[in-house]
């Protein structure tokens, strides 16, 4: 028995780590994070703390276990560590969350800082609502309809963002700066015939 896996999943992994890593892995590069919201898959929790990554929860303070468990965590990823292609895996096409690309000099925590800003808004009466922004879905609806004040906010020090679409083998790349089409990029795999 063989632990490889089947040339498609390998197709599509080696296609999304070059879309995530275009301009290579070296001092000064963009890098990589996840940013993953836990209430999709009581696996994402288990699967970020057990992954040897640098990580961080969104949320401040202790949180109570069923609270950590579905929270919205930041993970910093590395093309050459295991779970980067676990995560891949078993999150791509499952709305797990999307990728965030930032420059070099952005760190962990400046990320974290950015992100928790966007947990509350208001509705309009002005209760306070949690904004989902790191559910792929909600961020595909509303990311489209953004002023670019709107959108200057949500990408705050990244670059870009990708996420999966609803359809499957393709991603949609956000740049931080809008162009004629506000919705993304939408890029698919290529055949490897």
């Amino acid at each position: 028995m063989t632990n490889a896996l089947p040339e498609l999943d390998l197709g599509l992994m080696t296609w999304l780590m070059g879309e995530l890593w275009h301009e290579g892995v070296h001092p000064g590069a963009p890098q990589v994070y996840a940013l993953l919201d836990g209430g999709r898959d009581e696996r994402i929790e288990p699967m970020v703390r057990s992954s040897g990554a640098e990580f961080t929860c969104l949320y401040a303070g202790k949180l109570e276990p069923a609270l950590s468990a579905v929270a919205p965590y930041l993970v910093h990823l590395d093309p050459h560590q295991p779970f980067t292609g676990a995560l891949l895996d078993a999150g791509w096409g499952a709305s797990w969350g999307y990728f965030v690309v930032a420059p070099a000099d952005i760190s962990l925590r400046q990320l974290r800082r950015h992100f928790r800003t966007l947990l509350k808004v208001e509705d309009f009466t002005g209760n306070p609502l949690v904004f989902r922004f790191y559910d792929p879905r909600v961020l595909r609806a509303y990311l489209p309809t953004c002023l670019p004040e709107e959108r200057s906010a949500l990408f705050g020090p990244c670059r870009r963002f990708i996420a999966e679409t609803a359809t499957p083998g393709s991603l949609i790349a956000y740049p931080a700066v809008a162009s004629a089409d506000a919705g993304g990029h939408v890029r698919t795999l290529p055949s490897f015939k």
